[in-house]
């Protein structure tokens, strides 16, 4: 696994959300890319920061009412299509 940034795991988590909403299937493809905890970690972070939210016990969603998704940087684009 490769070390990314605090921002480039958020950004990496939130364009895998847009792929997968059901968190277990997220979890179980970002485990490629992410450590479980980091992986976790991301998700509570964009939560409280109400960039995702939670629908019901295993959905999540991207909360584009409250912010855009940011800008996919060119060095996260193989990532986020391998996933």
């Amino acid at each position: 696994m490769a070390d990314f940034s605090f921002n480039d795991r958020l950004v990496i988590v939130q364009y895998a959300i847009q792929k997968y909403e059901n968190e277990t299937v997220l979890l179980e493809k970002l485990k490629t890319v992410l450590s479980e905890k980091d992986a976790q970690r991301s998700i509570d972070t964009l939560i409280g920061t109400q960039r995702v939210r939670r629908i019901g016990p295993e959905i999540l969603q991207n909360n584009t009412s409250h912010t855009e998704l940011p800008d996919l940087p060119e060095n996260l684009k193989p990532i986020i299509d391998s996933l």
